[in-house]
């Protein structure tokens, strides 16, 4: 089973663009969080991803630089020739599924917001920090 979900930042806004044949792709780089080390310092992997047909569209359309970004997918590693005749290799995510973590407001005014018993049935902002 070849199966990925991340959270992470989007380190700039995606790139849409269009095939040929009209099918629309995005491309983005994720920023993960690693876990803490010993000496409380943190480092983050950034991951290529690549989304298609409606979730490239919804990525491309409400998703910006430094918004946090669940996405879930699976592994490819694939091979090309480079324009020098060497082999080259890329590694990236193919996005099945997306989920907006924060939504605009929240990001601008850099605080979540509060909870209510109105955002019942509402998204409700993820919290990566677990009591237990």
């Amino acid at each position: 089973m070849n199966k990925i979900v991340l959270l992470g930042r989007l380190t700039k806004d995606p790139e849409v663009r269009y095939t040929q044949s009209g099918a629309c792709a995005a491309q983005f780089t994720l920023a993960v969080d690693r876990p803490y080390t010993k000496d409380g310092s943190r480092e983050a992997d950034f991951i290529p991803c690549v989304a298609w047909g409606k979730t490239s569209e919804a990525v491309g359309n409400y998703v910006h630089k430094g918004q946090r970004l669940l996405v879930e997918g699976r592994l490819q590693i694939r091979s090309y020739d480079g324009k020098d005749g060497s082999k080259r290799w890329v590694t990236e995510v193919i996005v099945n599924h997306a989920e907006f973590i924060e939504r605009k407001e929240q990001q601008a005014a850099a605080q979540p917001a509060p909870q209510s018993m109105e955002s019942f049935g509402q998204m409700v902002p993820f919290d990566e920090e677990i009591p237990f």
